[in-house]
């Protein structure tokens, strides 16, 4: 009797495992529909030589009663499968070493940004594309130079389709009942021409009856809101899926349309967040799927590091919050995380009826749930919230915590209160845990890899400095530090303690009187909303939201006489300059010119600057010939490479460019 009960309990522990196991949140199917090998037309990457790239979809499921993934908002109201699990797909693309033994054994894992591949054009000054094929599209190479394994993958909901995007399905959530969800919902549309016919919803209404809803329009973000009447817009079509105005009228250019509405079936969003994780770690870990295909970076991932441009940068802000860098059996899933312009905010991703394409700006999507806290990485009070919290809150529970650079532009300080990263309540600097360093890029306007030229909204031409080359400086570190050990490069960023970071008003900044710029100081203040009362649920039940106040502090760069940030990396085009490059710019209406910054060269001679009566010294003034020029970009360049901000190949870059660059003459 006993060994029958002891077989049986045996048996019973044997089902439990495999349940278990069964039960665990994985990539469950990886479909690999297209193969290049070799990739980029055969182009070989130093003495790595060529890659291989490969194409598909990856099927993932998650256990909605596991408390790892029941902070997925609306995740007990997902449709389950057959093993009670809740499924989720995306698209991927991974990239590799033809010759398995030349990879560097880290995984290079890049968030894509609303469907779109940037960080090719970020670390590798590449054109953008979400299909590389072409020997061009590899830029200069610098990720495959270094045997980085890369994979690439969907994780926003709201990613368009087409055009090679990164697409992810997820399953709408539906009440216990059966019957479809409905709530609040709200849409923005920023008209930037006099074009625009109908604004989409992005779900759709769940009555066509225009009572439920309310249509206002604005010109400037702070103006109150003109009611539109309900005889001047009607539902595009009978789905409900879009807005019109009566008799076929475009939306008035330059204006803010705010729509609030009842939706229905909402999709459960923070899978995205899932997504990620279980992606990351089965590259790392993983030998095969389900169905027996074999992982492409089996027994070959040491390490893996996320890149990542602005939108996804503040979806790693709350993948990390969430907790979701342990994976299923403990593990840490990302070891170091290299954030480019994702500001101090995280997303509008975990909550019924998300838009993570949404982002705040001084002008755009304020009315959104973005400026939200835990601002900072450590856990600290907030006597504004109530709350005692920070990114890191969670992990540091489950000694998961990935290494984290947090490096931004000066047009985060400006468009989206990035001050709330490093700075309390009171406005007083506050340190930072051992894990984060933080870099500004002084003058930088907010973007990708490629820069920006032309005045398109704006009302200067716009900043065209990019961040590129020390976003491999510091991706060089990052993998210092975390593979050997070695201290990255200090934190460099503008300190209240020392005045470079101030309040916006001309004569705290220092901004100097240029001839034709008007200085407004138009930025992002510390607004406080409410959202309604179960908003840490998920679930907003007021909208738009109702201002509560603005009690955080709202700070700025400091700029020399020049109108050029004083703090942080000061790149050769700052500490050398040819022109004022400013985070900021502006619209015809006054407000911010969102992510765009602006330029403003220096006069040529002393005799152009007078006329003008422009303070700013003349390049004749300040450098007097091409070789005075070019030593002084030499040695600012140097002097960053000796602080591991920049490497030698981008000092010889920027030697090259100033010498052929004509400035002095």
């Amino acid at each position: 009797m006993k060994k029958r009960s002891r077989a049986a309990l045996a048996g019973l522990a044997v089902v439990a495992c495999i349940a278990a196991s069964t039960a665990q949140a994985r990539i469950t199917k990886l479909t690999i529909t297209k193969v290049e090998s070799p990739a980029f037309e055969g182009r070989s990457f130093g003495g790595v030589g060529t890659y291989e790239k490969l194409t598909g979809r990856a099927t993932g499921e998650v256990d909605p009663s596991d408390p790892r993934n029941a902070v997925i908002t609306d995740i007990a109201l997902a449709p389950r499968n057959a093993r009670g699990m809740v499924e989720y797909e995306t698209d991927v693309m991974m990239l590799r070493p033809t010759d398995r033994g030349k990879s560097n054994h880290r995984l290079w894992y890049e968030l894509t940004n609303r469907g779109r591949v940037l960080s090719f054009a970020q670390f590798n000054d590449a054109a953008e594309t979400n299909t590389p094929s072409s020997s061009t599209d590899a830029g200069n190479g610098f990720l495959m130079r270094a045997g980085y394994n890369i994979l690439i993958s969907g994780w926003d909901i709201s990613a368009p389709t087409g055009g090679g995007s990164f697409t992810t399905k997820v399953p709408v959530a539906v009440n216990p009942d059966g019957s479809q969800i409905t709530g609040p919902s709200m849409e923005e549309f920023v008209i930037e021409d006099g074009k625009t016919l109908t604004g989409a919803l992005t779900y759709p209404a769940a009555s066509l009856d225009k009572s439920k809803a309310t249509l206002t329009v604005r010109v400037r973000y702070d103006d109150t809101p003109t009611a539109i009447p309900a005889d001047q817009w009607d539902y595009a079509n009978e789905a409900g899926t879009a807005i019109k105005l009566a008799g076929g009228a475009p939306f008035q250019q330059g204006t803010l349309y705010e729509f609030s509405y009842v939706a229905k079936n909402p999709v459960v969003a923070g899978l995205g967040f899932a997504a990620v994780r279980d992606l990351a770690s089965f590259a790392r870990r993983a030998e095969k799927d389900d169905a027996g295909t074999a992982n492409p970076f089996a027994g070959d991932v040491q390490q893996v590091y996320t890149a990542c441009v602005s939108q996804p940068c503040r979806t790693m802000h709350d993948f990390v919050w969430l907790g979701f860098n342990a994976d299923d059996g403990g593990g840490k899933v990302v070891d170091g995380v290299v954030n480019w312009v994702g500001g101090a905010t995280g997303m509008f991703m975990n909550h019924r009826f998300a838009q993570p394409f949404r982002t705040h700006r001084q002008h755009i999507g304020r009315h959104y749930p973005e400026f939200q806290g835990p601002f900072t990485n450590q856990v600290v009070a907030d006597p504004v919230s109530g709350k005692t919290d920070g990114r890191l809150r969670r992990c540091l529970e489950t000694n998961t915590c990935p290494k984290i650079f947090e490096a931004n532009s000066e047009n985060e300080y400006w468009s989206k209160n990035m001050a709330m990263l490093h700075v309390d309540t009171t406005a007083k600097d506050i340190g930072e845990p051992p894990n984060v360093r933080s870099y500004l890029v002084a003058g930088a306007p907010h973007g990708g890899g490629v820069p920006n030229t032309g005045k398109g909204y704006c009302l200067r031409e716009r900043n065209p400095l990019v961040g590129n080359a020390v976003l491999r400086a510091l991706l060089v570190a990052m993998d210092d530090w975390v593979s050997r050990g070695t201290e990255p490069p200090a934190s460099q960023l503008p300190r209240s303690a020392d005045g470079t970071l101030t309040t916006s008003e001309q004569s705290k900044i220092g901004y100097p009187a240029i001839p034709g710029v008007t200085y407004n100081g138009r930025m992002h203040t510390g607004d406080l909303w409410d959202f309604g009362p179960e908003f840490d649920k998920g679930l907003l039940s007021t909208l738009p939201p109702r201002l509560v106040g603005t009690p955080y502090p709202a700070l700025v760069p400091k700029v020399d006489d020049d109108g050029n940030g004083i703090a942080g990396i000061r790149l050769p085009d700052i500490a050398v300059p040819v022109a004022t490059y400013n985070g900021w710019g502006t619209r015809a209406s006054g407000d911010g010119c969102d992510h765009y910054g602006q330029i403003i060269p220096f006069a040529k001679t002393k005799a152009e600057r007078l006329t003008s009566g422009d303070p700013r010294l003349s390049l004749e003034e300040r450098y007097g010939s091409n070789i005075n020029y070019a030593k002084a970009v030499t040695n600012a360049a140097t002097a960053l490479k000796a602080q591991r901000l920049l490497l030698d190949e981008d000092v010889q870059r920027y030697v090259v460019k100033a010498g052929e660059s004509g400035v002095g003459r």
